[in-house]
């Protein structure tokens, strides 16, 4: 036998007990979807992480290459401070060299002025026969002028 009262008291316990046994199914269940959303959140988030930390990886080694070139570069310039004196000798060398390089041109281009004035050159200079049947015959002229010259400046040279 049923009671009115009982059976509101016996509807109750049961929504009760439906909504603990739904909690307690959700309760039990609830770490399983906590772990399922860790590995969808893992899956989605571990290939781009991988990829940063090769990326990562890459412009660290880039990185090291570039400060390794930093320190060669900054080496090569301290050694170049103490090559200054050295750079400072090539250059005087450079000067003299120069110095020495004009002095001998002006002698040359005096030289050949003073054998330019020659009478043999002058004479040579103005000979010119032309004939129609031996035209080497004014070579062999200007040829002879030149040896006659040569054989002058040598002999003056020699006595000065």
């Amino acid at each position: 036998m049923t009671f009115n009262g009982d059976s509101d008291l016996d509807i109750k316990v049961r929504k009760a007990t439906e909504r603990i046994s739904e909690n307690m199914h959700i309760v039990a269940n609830e770490p399983s979807l906590a772990f399922y959303r860790l590995q969808e959140h893992v899956r989605k988030a571990l290939n781009p992480m991988v990829d940063r930390r090769v990326d990562v990886n890459n412009l660290h080694q880039e990185l090291q290459g570039h400060c390794y070139d930093i320190e060669y570069a900054v080496t090569a310039l301290k050694a170049m401070s103490t090559a200054e004196e050295s750079f400072k000798n090539i250059q005087d060398n450079l000067k003299n060299a120069i110095f020495l390089k004009q002095q001998l041109k002006y002698e040359e281009s005096r030289k050949k002025k003073s054998d330019g004035n020659s009478v043999y050159k002058r004479l040579s200079a103005h000979i010119t026969i032309d004939l129609p049947e031996l035209p080497e015959l004014s070579d062999v002229v200007r040829e002879t002028a030149n040896r006659v010259e040569s054989m002058m400046s040598k002999a003056t040279h020699s006595s000065n």
